[in-house]
């Protein structure tokens, strides 16, 4: 057995990395509010709240890398700025004193997008919402003393992707032959993360510390449009691909003046208006990793939502 690994939260990612981690032989140790966690032999599963330093400092002792998958309790800025900015402080604090490297997941919200495609020399300059929360995480692992490495995915797919455009949006309505409701517009580009891939590079930078201290891209096959993801999928399931009806930005962000869920969705919109891609080749030859082929990413998502079917089918990971 190697040395202890510490893995916060349990959503897609952080389930995710545990599981590859567990596999490759680490020890590992997952840290949620609930004890919940992938069950393994490798893995224990703590409840611990990563807003208690002393409760963390206990959690982290004896561990040589961070991973932390936490997110806000709600899609807002306003629970983003309150919440994560003070658990990221505790997190690095506690891994610094024992010498460790933090690796987080990262989103593409800071970036310019008016700059595509994307990529890691990119300017990451947003100021408002939560484009501007995230930018400031970036800013605060930069001046951070313990070592970090941010690792960026575009829209996550996957086992485990629940709450996501290609999750509970996409994948049921797939396999149930309902129409498609889509964001912005179905026929624009749009780079999409497969969160294994994800949960791969995020361990791989954690074990290489030429990559430390760096925001990188993890592996993302090439973009395409959501048409064409929901006709994958429908493809892989062996299911007719359904009818498509687009949400006009207009009407959600007309909806957004009074309900707030809508409006925090309406801000993001822009992702989905004009083409949003990633390009992940720099970080790939630095790690040596590949993003999965399509076809292997949609047949082990499909299978893994099939699994749910049908009481199970929006039960939560």
């Amino acid at each position: 057995m190697t040395n202890l690994e510490i893995v916060t939260g349990a959503g897609p990612v952080g389930w995710t990395i545990a599981e590859q981690l567990a596999e490759q032989g680490h020890r590992v140790r997952v840290l949620t509010r609930s004890g919940s966690g992938p069950q393994h032999p490798s893995i224990e599963r703590l409840r611990v709240d990563v807003s208690d330093p002393r409760a963390v400092a206990a959690a982290f002792e004896g561990a040589t890398a961070v991973y932390h998958c936490i997110h806000g309790s709600k899609y807002s800025a306003a629970a983003w700025k309150k919440e994560l900015p003070v658990a990221e402080q505790i997190v690095l604090e506690a891994a610094g004193r024992i010498g460790a490297v933090v690796v987080f997941p990262e989103s593409l919200y800071s970036y310019d997008a008016t700059i595509q495609p994307m990529t890691e020399t990119n300017p990451r300059n947003a100021t408002a919402g939560k484009p501007g929360v995230r930018a400031d995480l970036l800013h605060a692992r930069a001046a951070s003393t313990t070592d970090t490495v941010s690792v960026v995915a575009s829209d996550f797919f996957g086992p485990h992707v629940i709450n996501a455009i290609a999750g509970e949006r996409m994948v049921p309505t797939v396999l149930g032959g309902k129409t498609q409701r889509l964001l912005g517009s179905p026929d624009v580009v749009h780079s999409f993360t497969y969160v294994p891939d994800l949960a791969a590079a995020m361990i791989a930078a954690a074990h290489e510390p030429a990559a430390w201290n760096q925001v990188l891209h993890a592996p993302t096959a090439p973009a395409l449009t959501q048409r064409q993801l929901v006709a994958a999928f429908a493809d892989t399931a062996g299911v007719p691909t359904p009818k498509i009806s687009p949400i006009p930005g207009w009407a959600l962000r007309g909806l957004g003046r009074m309900h707030g869920d809508s409006r925090e969705l309406a801000e993001m919109l822009y992702q989905f208006e004009k083409p949003f891609v990633m390009d992940s080749s720099s970080t790939e030859a630095l790690l040596g990793l590949a993003p999965t082929p399509l076809g292997d990413a949609t047949r082990a998502t499909v299978a893994w939502w099939r699994d749910r079917q049908p009481a199970g089918l929006h039960a939560r990971s």
